[in-house]
């Protein structure tokens, strides 16, 4: 299948927008970027909605701590931005070592996600590698909490890290089926070392096999959580590599 829709997620380059939050965006606007996906952006709403604004980039997605935040500050700055789906980036890993407890973290989304919905916008779960290396009768921790979770919430799901946590990234998305609207897209040598990421297509991971099982996925993420390289460069080479296989596959 095509490319989906390819956004950023911002952590990759969080250094830079600390230091300027305006020339980072300006900058990745000028890569060909038209979508982010913010992280903790209730902390610094006005200025990156100003900035987005002026470069025309969307936000249709986001990273912020429901589970352990101000849900009411996070919702009200998602709508300021645009944001239609936030997403929760992690639970400890302690949190996946029984179905009980995975449960738990459901029922905890499940509650977020209907104060989500009073401001018209979508909760989902963002994983790690620690989801899916635990195993409960042949499901791993992620298929788990797909069970549990309301209908109304969704996944994005992290196919580097799935692979890292020993998973096939694309039957892992055919398993989870439409519940996956947003995938992470990145590559490197498949460790737990996050500077040996490097720019998708680059790597070890098979991004063809991963794209062609991402059919209910809405946007596509790239993401770098370190690379020994320029980041900057890593984002801008993604971008290229998959607007070509994008091309290739409408061919």
């Amino acid at each position: 299948m095509p490319t989906p829709p390819l956004s950023v997620q911002l952590y990759t380059v969080r250094e830079a927008l600390e230091a300027d939050l305006d020339g980072t965006i300006d900058r990745l606007a000028s890569i060909g970027y038209t979508r982010v996906e913010p992280y903790n952006f209730a902390a610094n709403t006005a200025a990156l909605s100003a900035a987005l604004e002026r470069n025309g980039i969307a936000a249709p997605s986001g990273h912020a701590p429901l589970l352990d935040g101000d849900r009411d500050l996070i919702f009200e700055a998602a709508r300021t931005l645009g944001i239609g789906t936030v997403i929760e980036p992690m639970v400890h890993p302690e949190r996946w070592t029984t179905e009980e407890a995975v449960e738990q973290t459901a029922q905890a989304l499940n509650e977020v996600a209907a104060l989500g919905a009073e401001y018209g916008i979508t909760v989902g779960y963002h994983n790690h590698w620690w989801e899916v290396e635990t195993d409960f009768g042949g499901r791993t921790g992620l298929e788990v909490l797909a069970g549990a979770l309301d209908p109304a919430v969704v996944l994005e799901v992290d196919t580097y890290w799935v692979a890292v946590g020993g998973q096939d990234p694309a039957g892992l998305l055919v398993k989870l089926g439409d519940r996956v609207r947003f995938i992470h897209l990145k590559d490197g040598a498949l460790d737990k070392d996050n500077t040996s990421q490097v720019a998708v297509g680059a790597g070890r991971m098979d991004v063809p096999s991963v794209l062609a099982a991402a059919g209910s996925v809405e946007v596509g993420v790239v993401e770098l959580d370190d690379s020994a390289g320029d980041l900057f460069e890593a984002l801008e080479a993604s971008l290229h590599y998959l607007q070509a296989d994008s091309r290739q596959a409408g061919a």
